[in-house]
């Protein structure tokens, strides 16, 4: 493979996994919003059967995890917008492809690293059907093409 067939495939599998963490994101807003109040029900809690107790550990963890996410997906978006114009610049910088490109894949580690210590949290909050109702929501979210490739299909 040349350089720039891999530099390609890498960019390809950014956004490839920028889409899937954005998807998960999103579907986490979208059922349970921001941040709500300490001890207010949610979509996935009812789902989930929460009691009390676990409800109220389970928003002090969510809080701060949604309102990292939420900065992180905005700072992913502009470093991506920054990517595209860098690509399609009348000029191409490889240097800001690059730079750009290696920001949005600290970003995305980052979002990765904080999903997965946030489901720990959660799976120590949870009872053993509980979590297997969580993972099996989880693994039925769907995954799909992403944007681009939704671009191009069409």
């Amino acid at each position: 493979m040349t350089p720039s067939t891999l530099r390609y495939a890498l960019t390809l599998s950014l956004l490839v996994n920028f889409g899937v963490i954005a998807a998960v994101g999103w579907q986490k807003l979208q059922t349970d919003g921001l941040p709500v109040p300490s001890g207010a029900p949610t979509e996935l809690s009812r789902h989930l059967q929460l009691s009390a107790s676990q409800l109220q550990r389970w928003h002090d963890t969510e809080a701060p995890f949604l309102a990292f996410l939420h900065a992180s997906n905005s700072a992913i978006g502009e470093h991506r917008n920054r990517l595209i114009q860098a690509i399609f610049d009348e000029r191409v910088n490889r240097q800001a492809i690059d730079a750009e490109q290696a920001k949005i894949a600290e970003l995305q580690n980052d979002q990765q690293r904080l999903l997965i210590e946030q489901l720990l949290r959660e799976r120590d909050i949870l009872e053993p059907q509980q979590r297997a109702k969580l993972a099996q929501l989880l693994i039925h979210q769907p995954v799909g093409a992403s944007t681009i490739e939704q671009l191009h299909r069409q």
